[in-house]
């Protein structure tokens, strides 16, 4: 019997030694893959960590660059508002000058009647009169010119404010562009980050089935010797104990699974909101790919306008030109005024000088045919007499 027991715990001691040297043999691989799952897990908590500091140095580049277009978009607001009020100004001048000239128009037409009323002045008034048409209309020249000077100061003054709004214009392209690369930018690392992160909940859910697995195998194992120990000593209780840890073992990775499944239905929420987050950054794309093409729009207008105050500028350039040329006639009609107002008198004089030698020319010759009729009279007489 003694020799039966030492052979029997014998037995059990191999059976344990056995069973333990197995042990480790099926642990040993499943640690090694535990260490590397772990050294994977850092390396990717690393490049977690760097994208999340890129990320945000993007972001913070954003804000500023954001922050600079709307600093320009209020300059660009102010240039406006400047440019609408010396518009508003140029159009009032306009409007001035129009009045002007109706105003002058008025007199022209007034002066004309009177002067048709007052047709038995003499020519002396008229030609006056005509002078101080001709000094009106110089007046009214100068005005124009002046006023057409004003206007190409306020078109250049208009052109030197477009110039500046074409420069913000520009940048606001410019910052627009930027914007969307960094937009880009932060879409590729938001997909990396997505990558990173799904990597790492799937090397988080194959860490916790590895350590079920470990956990389970290592529970079968002690169950398997106790079992095989209660078998060599015949204890059926604990062999029912036994079993009922086996039923709550079983209860437990049944939880363990469902924690799982649990972690896959947060790790796809996840995956939507990152999608959410990405069609957000999609849409704000777009909307400053409008605003670009806005502001390119706005641009082309402005070169319109550009082109449009040039040509006026030039007009206005002929304009002067051609006033020029009418105060010279003008000036040249009223120095031939003056000098026929200058030489009337004198033609006054000569015209009488020539009636008076007319009539001392006439009276000289009644005279002469008198004295001569007279002389061939008394001769006559004279003669017959003595004859």
């Amino acid at each position: 019997m003694l020799l039966l027991l030492l052979l029997l715990l014998l037995l059990q001691l191999l059976l344990l030694l056995q069973l333990q040297i197995l042990l480790l043999l099926l642990l040993l691989p499943l640690l090694m893959i535990l260490l590397l799952l772990l050294l994977l897990l850092m390396l990717l908590l690393l490049l977690l960590l760097r994208l999340l500091l890129l990320l945000l140095q993007q972001l913070l580049i954003l804000l500023l660059l954001l922050l600079l277009l709307l600093l320009l978009l209020l300059l660009l607001l102010l240039l406006l508002l400047l440019l609408l009020l010396l518009l508003l100004l140029l159009l009032l001048l306009l409007l001035l000058l129009l009045l002007i000239l109706m105003l002058l128009l008025m007199l022209l037409l007034l002066l004309l009647q009177l002067l048709l009323q007052l047709q038995q002045l003499l020519l002396l008034l008229l030609l006056l009169l005509m002078l101080l048409l001709l000094l009106l209309l110089l007046l009214l020249l100068l005005i124009l010119l002046q006023l057409l000077l004003l206007l190409q100061q306020l078109l250049i003054l208009l052109l030197l404010l477009l110039l500046p709004l074409l420069l913000l214009l520009l940048l606001l392209l410019l910052l627009l562009l930027l914007l969307l690369q960094l937009l880009l930018r932060l879409l590729l690392l938001l997909l990396l980050l997505l990558l990173l992160l799904l990597l790492l909940l799937l090397l988080l859910l194959l860490l916790l089935l590895l350590l079920l697995l470990l956990l389970l195998l290592l529970l079968l194992l002690l169950l398997l010797l106790l079992l095989l120990q209660l078998l060599l000593q015949q204890q059926l209780l604990l062999l029912l104990l036994l079993l009922l840890l086996l039923l709550l073992l079983l209860l437990v990775l049944l939880l363990l699974l469902l924690l799982l499944l649990l972690l896959l239905l947060l790790l796809l929420l996840l995956l939507l909101l990152l999608l959410l987050l990405l069609l957000l950054l999609l849409l704000l794309i777009l909307l400053l790919l409008l605003l670009l093409l806005l502001l390119l729009l706005l641009l082309l207008l402005l070169l319109l306008l550009l082109l449009l105050l040039l040509l006026l500028l030039l007009l206005l350039l002929l304009l002067l030109l051609l006033l020029l040329l009418l105060l010279l006639l003008l000036l040249q009609l009223l120095l031939l005024l003056l000098l026929l107002l200058l030489l009337l008198p004198l033609l006054l004089l000569l015209l009488l000088l020539l009636l008076l030698l007319l009539l001392y020319c006439c009276c000289c010759y009644y005279c002469c045919c008198y004295c001569c009729c007279y002389c061939f009279y008394c001769s006559f007489f004279y003669y017959y007499n003595n004859y």
